[in-house]
């Protein structure tokens, strides 16, 4: 179950991603009207806030809610267990196509299966609760993020522009997605054909560079007696 539980997170992660994006590229900070930043060098590890100027978890928690961050988790906790049943479903499908016939499931075994998949299934669905994951954000953005920049964040999520912003990414990422899984699986399998030639040509180097063993000296005549 290890590997459903790292879906649910995945999914999780992604459902929230643009929202997260946006907030820190989109929201203006006070005194920076309309004058775009200039480019700052990549930190590798940015500065801790200090304590005195932090977001308090309440503020944390109003953006949170104007960013609609617990919505997109929980409309991917609902999406899960559709996705996963189809994946189970696809796995075993193949699994059980390569068994003997003598080996595969009876109707009855298969829907045992299918009722014990779905109480793990669910059991995944909850190892790691919405609450859960809105605290821990809370934690690591209170590190990264001022007070000022939550107030500023608050304001432009709660504008109509940041509302209008969130309104449309549902419809974006619904378009967005099927283009990534497009655009992955064409280049995976590119990718995967040029490693196997060249994985292919060196072992054919290899065994050309080896020479052939000798062949086994015969074994003497006997002597006669």
């Amino acid at each position: 179950m290890h590997n459903l539980s790292s879906i649910l997170l995945l999914a999780a992660a992604i459902a929230c991603a643009p929202s997260l994006i946006d907030a820190q590229s989109t929201a203006v900070k006070p005194g920076a009207a309309t004058q775009a930043a200039p480019a700052q060098p990549a930190a590798t590890d940015p500065a801790i806030i200090p304590a005195d100027r932090q977001a308090s978890k309440e503020e944390l928690s109003r953006l949170f809610t104007v960013m609609r961050i617990r919505e997109q988790f929980e409309n991917s906790m609902r999406a899960l267990p559709s996705m996963l049943q189809q994946q189970i479903k696809a796995q075993a499908r193949q699994i059980t196509s390569s068994l003997p016939e003598d080996q595969r499931l009876t109707t009855q075994q298969q829907a045992d299966i299918d009722k014990l998949t779905q109480k793990y299934m669910d059991k995944a669905i909850h190892l790691y609760p919405v609450e859960e994951m809105l605290g821990d954000m809370s934690d690591i953005y209170q590190r990264y993020l001022s007070r000022t920049d939550v107030e500023a964040f608050i304001a432009f999520y709660s504008s109509q522009p940041g509302q209008d912003l969130l309104n449309i990414q549902p419809v974006i990422m619904k378009q967005y997605m099927p283009l990534v899984m497009k655009r992955t699986q064409e280049r995976t399998k590119a990718l995967t054909d040029e490693m196997t030639k060249d994985v292919t040509d060196v072992i054919k180097a290899s065994t050309a560079a080896t020479p052939p063993a000798a062949a086994p000296a015969p074994a003497p005549a006997p002597q006669p007696k």
